[in-house]
């Protein structure tokens, strides 16, 4: 499989990196100037593994959003990443691995878990002959209603279709569910939830041909609401789901709710020193602000 896409699609001329937004990156400053390097003095007596968080690896047209909300990764910036990776000896690891490392505590070599939202086809295109490169394997979220027999499209871009999904499982990718039709989960009837949840868990069974153990929670994570929370987790263990990642920021440490981890986003922008500062919990503090927007938005939209 592997052979096959590098054949097709790694001869193609490089893209050059984007060039940096000029605008100030107030994320990016706190992270480098302030908290990595807090970090670095700190004592580091917990387990931490980083989840990975990317969606399309293209030359997305996302020139109006502030770096903080793109989800495109230019695929000369995703190869840089990876290599990266590489050569400073990072061992990929699946999220099933992932959980036991750190339920068990499990202090070893550096190592990553890398994952892909919405099933975009630029990840056969652009992706998989990188991390089939350096030997890296990833998990694949896929929302089924957009996974067809033929190509499909999810906010204009083409998804993965199931012929591509099995090559690309044969060739060690790993499948999770991103529900079906891609809702705010949150806003739905408990009827709705259970099938979003049920359903495409079923699909990708079927297309693989292989358990589905892993969920991606769609859109920002309502973590604030307890309640919430304590309904998802009840319907992904009683639809046979083992672990699960969503939009919270952060790396993973004992302790966490593993059907709901957290991960860090990744796009074009992040070069390699705020990639760097990212694996090594330098933008972790940024959960806490996340957290605080949460509560007060739900606060105002209570009153």
């Amino acid at each position: 499989m592997a052979a096959t896409i590098q054949e097709n699609e790694t001869k193609a001329e490089v893209p050059l990196r984007p060039m940096p937004l000029t605008a100030p990156r107030t994320d990016r400053l706190a992270t480098l100037y302030l908290f990595h390097p807090l970090q670095q003095i700190l004592p580091r007596n917990t387990v931490r593994i980083p989840i990975l968080m990317y969606h399309s690896i293209s030359k997305g047209n996302e020139e109006t959003k502030h770096p903080y909300y793109q989800t495109t990764t230019d695929p000369a910036v995703f190869a840089e990443q990876i290599r990266f990776l590489h050569e400073n000896h990072y061992s990929v690891i699946g999220l099933g691995d992932l959980v036991s490392r750190v339920t068990e505590r499990k202090r070893s070599e550096k190592c990553v878990a890398i994952t892909f939202d919405d099933g975009f086809r630029d990840f056969y295109t652009h992706a998989m002959p990188v991390l089939s490169e350096y030997g890296f394997g990833a998990t694949m979220f896929l929302p089924t209603s957009y996974i067809g027999r033929t190509t499909l499209q999810f906010k204009n871009r083409d998804c993965l279709s199931w012929s591509e999904v099995r090559e690309l499982h044969r060739a060690g990718i790993h499948f999770g569910s991103h529900t079906v039709t891609h809702p705010q989960l949150r806003h739905t009837t408990r009827e709705q939830l259970e099938y979003e949840i049920r359903q495409s868990k079923s699909s990708i069974e079927e297309g693989i041909g292989s358990e589905v153990e892993s969920f991606c929670y769609p859109f920002a994570f309502p973590e604030e609401s307890q309640k919430f929370v304590k309904a998802m987790r009840e319907q992904l263990q009683g639809c046979g789901y083992k672990n699960g990642v969503c939009t919270t920021l952060g790396t993973v440490k004992p302790g966490e709710d593993t059907f709901f981890l957290k991960r860090l986003p990744i796009n074009t922008w992040d070069d390699l020193r705020f990639f760097k500062a990212k694996l090594d919990r330098g933008y972790d503090w940024l959960h806490w602000l996340q957290y605080s927007v949460k509560v007060a938005k739900a606060r105002t939209y209570e009153r």
